[in-house]
C-alpha cells in the first residue's frame, strides 16, 4: 500500500499528518508513505525527524494585502502543480491525504486528475480555503467538529476528531520524567505557556511583563516562546533572577510538558485544543485574532460554551492574562471542574479512525 500525505506550514497541520502516518504504519508496517510539503516550511524539518521521507513543492500562500509577492503566486502554483503531477506519476499512490496548508492543494488536485482517491482532514471548526476548494473531488472528509455540513457535502463527512501523537495520550505517566526534564520542584504549582510552534507575541509579551508576579507567588513557569522571541525571553528571565522560570524556543517533548502542567495558557489552534482535551488540563485560551475567518475564536468557544476552558481575548491579554492565570492556579476546585469537563471532549481514537477511512479508499480496509 502506498500513501501520499500532503500539507503543512504549521505544527497544527504537520503533527496530525504524522499521527495518521504512524497509525497507518502500525496497522500495516509494509505501507509506504511519502509526505509532500512546501519548500522552506517547517514540515521539511519536522517530518524527517519523525522518520518519514518528504519532498517539497515551490508553492507559497497568497497574501491578503496587496503586495508584489502576490505576482509570483500563480507562477509558483503552476510549477507546484506540474511537480505534484510528476510526484504522483513516480510514487503511484493508492490514496492521497490532504491535511491543509499550501502543499495539499496542488498535490490533491494532481491526484484527483489521475483518478486517485483523496481524503481531506480538516482540523478546525471553520474550514480552510484549500480544503473547501478540494472537497468537491474528495471521497472522504474527516472533521474534528460537528456542524461542518455548512462547508462540505454531508455524505462525505466523517466526525473523527483531530489525530494526536500517541505519546500525548500517555502524558499522565510522564510526571516524574517531566519534572526531571524541565528541572522542576515537585511541591510547586506549574504553569505551561505554549503559543504554537512559532510562538505568540501577545502571550510572550504578557508573560514577560508578569514574570515577577509568578516568582513572587512561587509558581513555576515552562514557557515556549518560539524562535523569534527566545533571546528576549532569556533576558527577561535573567532580570528576575529566579530558577522558577524556564524559557524554551521549542518543546519537542510535549507529553512531558503537559504532564507537569497544573494550568496551560495556549493559543486555540485545532491541534492545541485537541491535545488539551486528551490530557485533561485546565486551560486559558487566547485565540489568535488574525487567523483565517477568526477560526481560533470558534475553536475556543466550542470549549468555553461547554465550561471546559477559560477565554482571554488577545486585545485584553497584556492587562488580564497573568492575573487570570494566577487566579486559576490558586483555585483548585475550578481547576478540577475545567479539567474534568475538557476531558469529556477528547477523541482519543481519531488517528485510527482516519487511518481506517484511508484503508477503505484503497479497497484494502
Amino acid at each position: 500500500m502506498r500513501i501520499i500525505i500532503s500539507g503543512g506550514g504549521t505544527g497544527g497541520h504537520i503533527y496530525p499528518a504524522i499521527a495518521i502516518a504512524n497509525e497507518l504504519k502500525a496497522m500495516d508496517p509494509s505501507t509506504e508513505i511519502l509526505f509532500v510539503g512546501a519548500e522552506g516550511k517547517m514540515e521539511m524539518e519536522k517530518v524527517p525527524r519523525a522518520g518519514y521521507r518528504i519532498v517539497g513543492l515551490p508553492v507559497v500562500g497568497i497574501k491578503r494585502e496587496l503586495t508584489l509577492a502576490n505576482l509570483a503566486f500563480p507562477f509558483k502554483l503552476g510549477r507546484s502543480f506540474l511537480r505534484a503531477q510528476q510526484i504522483v506519476r513516480d510514487f503511484r499512490p493508492d490514496v492521497a491525504v490532504g491535511v491543509g496548508g499550501y502543499a495539499s492543494g496542488p498535490l490533491l488536485l494532481a491526484a484527483s486528475v489521475k483518478g486517485i482517491p483523496t481524503l481531506i482532514q480538516e482540523q478546525n471548526s471553520y474550514a480552510g480555503l484549500t480544503n473547501k476548494a478540494l472537497s468537491r473531488w474528495a471521497e472522504r472528509i474527516c472533521v474534528a467538529y460537528p456542524g461542518m455540513e455548512s462547508f462540505f457535502a454531508a455524505g462525505k463527512i466523517k466526525l473523527t476528531g483531530n489525530p494526536v501523537r500517541s505519546d500525548i495520550q500517555l502524558a499522565d505517566q510522564q510526571v516524574e520524567a517531566g519534572r526531571k526534564l524541565f528541572g522542576l520542584e515537585d511541591n510547586r504549582p506549574t504553569l505551561l505557556v505554549i503559543g504554537g510552534s512559532q510562538g505568540a507575541r501577545t502571550l510572550n509579551e504578557s508573560l514577560e511583563a508578569g514574570l515577577k508576579r509568578f516568582v513572587d507567588a512561587g509558581v513555576q513557569v515552562v514557557w515556549q516562546t518560539g524562535p523569534a522571541f527566545i533571546e528576549r525571553a532569556r533576558a527577561a528571565v535573567a532580570t528576575v533572577g529566579s530558577p522558577l522560570i524556564k524559557a524554551y524556543d521549542f518543546i519537542y517533548d510535549m507529553d512531558k510538558a503537559y504532564a507537569i502542567a497544573d494550568v496551560v495558557v495556549s493559543r486555540a489552534g485545532a491541534l492545541s485544543v485537541s491535545e488539551l482535551c486528551l490530557v485533561g488540563r485546565p486551560a486559558i485560551l487566547v485565540p489568535f485574532p488574525a487567523a483565517a475567518e477568526d477560526h481560533q475564536t470558534k475553536n475556543a468557544m466550542a470549549l468555553v460554551d461547554r465550561k471546559a476552558a477559560l477565554l482571554v481575548r488577545d486585545q485584553d491579554a497584556r492587562e488580564t492574562l497573568v492575573t487570570t492565570a494566577l487566579t486559576l492556579i490558586n483555585d483548585q476546585s475550578q481547576r478540577q471542574r475545567l479539567g474534568a469537563e475538557i476531558k469529556t471532549l477528547a477523541k482519543p481514537n481519531a488517528a485510527r479512525e482516519i487511518a481506517e477511512e484511508v484503508l477503505k479508499l484503497t479497497n484494502k480496509g
